[in-house]
């Protein structure tokens, strides 16, 4: 992308950002490891509320569900519980920042990456690398794929090893009404 292209990118991701309030979507993930012939694919909803709340529920193949908020992760795993202080983890509580920022498409304030820009036919990637040691010992890279509309569409997390997680959310939903109930662990 030339330099024309990713500041009207910019422009449209954070205009479209302050519009968002929740996002609601259902989700696909591939997780893919070097060592297994095969990709494992799951599936679920993600909800997020801004600022910082944002659930992962998986439902397929198994329930599962991670919920980050008030800096803390609350995990279920098939009714087993447990919780994590983020802020005492700075890796947990800057992957929770990476997250929730790249689906609000509030990205390009996140201060330990570095920025690539591309574009293909029906999307503009997002290439965010670690310029943080710590994040650079998980994270190789992270590829945003954003629709024209300025909506985050897929995230693909490459490892340091290349193993890779691919997410694709489908059927987005923009500030509907979310019961702060589903945030209660």
């Amino acid at each position: 992308m030339n330099q024309n292209e990713i500041e009207s990118l910019k422009k449209s991701v954070v205009a479209k950002n302050q519009e968002i309030k929740t996002i609601k979507t259902q989700f696909t993930q591939a997780k893919h490891l070097s060592f297994l012939s095969n990709d494992i694919y799951s599936s679920g909803e993600m909800i997020l509320q801004t600022p910082a709340r944002l659930l992962w529920k998986y439902t397929d193949p198994f329930e599962y569900s991670i919920r980050f908020t008030e800096n803390k992760i609350y995990i279920d795993d098939q009714g087993k519980k447990h919780t994590v202080e983020a802020g005492n983890h700075s890796v947990f509580s800057k992957i929770n920042q990476l997250i929730a920022s790249s689906i609000s498409g509030d990205v390009f304030t996140l201060p330990d990456f570095k920025f690539q820009f591309f574009k293909e036919t029906n999307h503009r990637i997002v290439v965010l690398i670690p310029t943080q040691k710590e994040l650079q010992g998980f994270i190789h890279q992270v590829e945003l794929y954003f629709t024209p509309d300025a909506i985050v569409s897929e995230v693909k997390l490459v490892e340091t090893s290349e193993d890779y997680t691919h997410i694709v959310f489908k059927n987005q939903r923009i500030n509907e009404k979310v019961d702060d109930a589903i945030f209660r662990f």
